[in-house]
């Protein structure tokens, strides 16, 4: 576009009011909204201050102008974007797509999941790895399965020892039960949900807390002793004395 065009595009687009919702549930049910909120508040976590944008459940415009051609993931991460508050992404404006999509899918979705959103972001969004999760099983077999782009297309991911590895993210993704889970293979560890990291932190903070009372009466203790040591010399000198 030349000058004059860009100038006149963002003028249209000033006047352009994008919706904020689609209308529809958060989730299908509290189990999968749980399960996409756990996610979302997990990657958030772990890529906390970083400039790492995580999200979900946001409507994802990817044609300028046009009100009708979004997309809503369930959860998303776009790297290199800031961690603020967005009341919609619009692929245009903030310059790339998200790296990683997420849908904690079932059966009612199935069709808009693999064949709709699969396509839109293959194609239009251009989303470099794109995951599937069914936490009842409901459909998926296996129930955990995802895609990375290659050559323009969706390629699935081979599974390892269980897990979906995410190249975006560096992590590796596991059902456990209903839930999604995060493995990091450089800690050989889970991420820990806000949820587990609010306890360990609690716990940790109990923990301190009797170290330093034991300190404490350790220190105290010794204090005792000592001051024992010196009323006992102190009277072993007084002995002395009055025996001269």
């Amino acid at each position: 576009m030349t000058p004059e065009q860009l100038a006149l595009h963002g003028k249209k687009e000033e006047r352009i009011a994008y919706p904020t919702s689609d209308g529809r549930p958060m989730g299908e049910t509290d189990l999968h909204r749980d399960d996409m909120v756990d996610a979302i508040e997990t990657l958030k976590l772990f890529y906390e201050g970083q400039k790492v944008y995580v999200s979900g459940n946001i409507l994802l415009y990817y044609k300028p102008g046009n009100r009708r051609k979004h997309v809503s993931p369930d959860v998303l991460v776009a790297k290199g974007l800031e961690q603020r508050q967005r009341d919609y992404y619009l692929l245009w404006e903030e310059g790339k797509p998200p790296d990683v999509v997420i849908e904690v899918t079932s059966e009612s979705t199935r069709e808009e999941d693999l064949e709709d959103k699969l396509e839109i972001y293959c194609d239009q969004v251009k989303v470099k790895e794109y995951f599937l999760f069914d936490p009842r099983s409901e459909y998926l077999d296996p129930p955990l399965q995802g895609y990375r782009l290659e050559r323009g297309a969706y390629v699935p991911i081979a599974s390892e020892g269980g897990r979906l590895p995410s190249r975006e993210l560096g992590l590796h993704l596991e059902k456990s039960g209903t839930t999604l889970r995060f493995y990091n293979p450089l800690t050989g560890k889970w991420l820990p949900t806000r949820e587990e990291a609010r306890q360990a932190a609690e716990a940790a903070r109990r923990e301190a807390e009797a170290a330093r009372q034991r300190a404490e009466a350790e220190a105290e203790r010794l204090r005792r002793e000592l001051e024992a040591l010196r009323r006992e010399k102190g009277g072993k000198g007084e002995k002395g004395e009055k025996g001269r």
